[in-house]
């Protein structure tokens, strides 16, 4: 359980064109090092924050889930994002994990972002999913679910310990909202003792609403370790480490004071 190296892909997204994002960030994943563990997309990285939810939701195994298999397997990585899912005649904004052997896990958006209607488009998810990858523990959610501590709760077990090691939110962030984004990602890291990552789009959309992009990966006393600069497009790798996690969790126990969150 050492350290692993996580990538962080921040970049434009080509308005309700799959295809075109695809082969977009297919070179941005070439570009990728090798010694890469887990490669992280946007929300909705094949569209774009769309709510023409029909005619461009896929199959779950569709193009784009063989596309971040042959990836997945390339690089020997995990790799992760959400897209528009059709499956038993409901839409879905889902998060999909591939792994390089090209089994994978599923997490569906819990909170759907009401104020542009994505509730009347798809169907919210009810459960959390921890993945467990290389000796690390992931909670991977999705943008809105940023503005819900409680659904992010690191969970304590005397036994096990903390429900996850790594944070992980995918988005479609806009600028003007760009200081809440920054700064729920620290709030996240220093109350839950983990990594956070987030990714996010930079560019306009297809509505001509702009995102700044601001992706990060924030250790568990709330530094940023990754940053970018505001509209650029890049991928950055950096290592996090088993080690100064766990050194903290040592140091500052509270973890197991937390008060107990039911959700209904």
């Amino acid at each position: 359980m050492g350290d692993l190296n996580i990538s962080l892909i921040q970049s434009a997204l080509i308005w309700e064109d799959p295809e075109a994002n695809r082969t977009a960030l297919g070179a941005k994943l070439e570009a990728l090092p090798l010694e890469t563990d887990v490669v992280v997309l946007p929300e909705m990285f094949t569209t774009g924050f769309s709510m023409t939810a029909g005619p461009l939701a896929e199959d779950v195994d569709g193009p784009t889930f063989k596309w971040m298999a042959s990836h997945a397997a390339r690089l020997d990585a995990a790799v992760t994002g959400s897209f528009l899912v059709r499956e038993e005649g409901g839409l879905y904004n889902r998060l999909v994990w591939m792994n390089p052997d090209g089994t994978y896990e599923e997490y569906d958006k819990r909170h759907l972002f009401t104020m542009a209607n994505e509730q009347a488009h798809f169907e919210a998810g009810e459960e959390r999913l921890i993945v467990e990858f290389r000796g690390w523990k992931f909670c991977p959610l999705i943008c809105y679910d940023l503005r819900f501590p409680v659904w992010a709760r690191n969970g304590w077990d005397a036994a096990a310990g903390p429900d996850y090691d790594v944070l992980l939110y995918v988005a479609n962030w806009p600028e003007r909202r760009s200081s809440a984004w920054r700064q729920l990602l620290v709030a996240r890291a220093i109350e839950n003792q983990c990594y956070v990552v987030g990714v996010n789009r930079v560019g306009p959309d297809g509505k001509d609403v702009p995102y700044r992009g601001d992706s990060a990966l924030i250790d568990t006393m709330g530094d940023t370790l990754v940053t970018f600069e505001p509209g650029e497009e890049n991928e950055k790798t950096h290592a996090v480490s088993r080690e100064d996690l766990t050194r903290v969790r040592e140091r500052l126990p509270f973890l197991p004071d937390q008060d107990r969150f039911a959700i209904g």
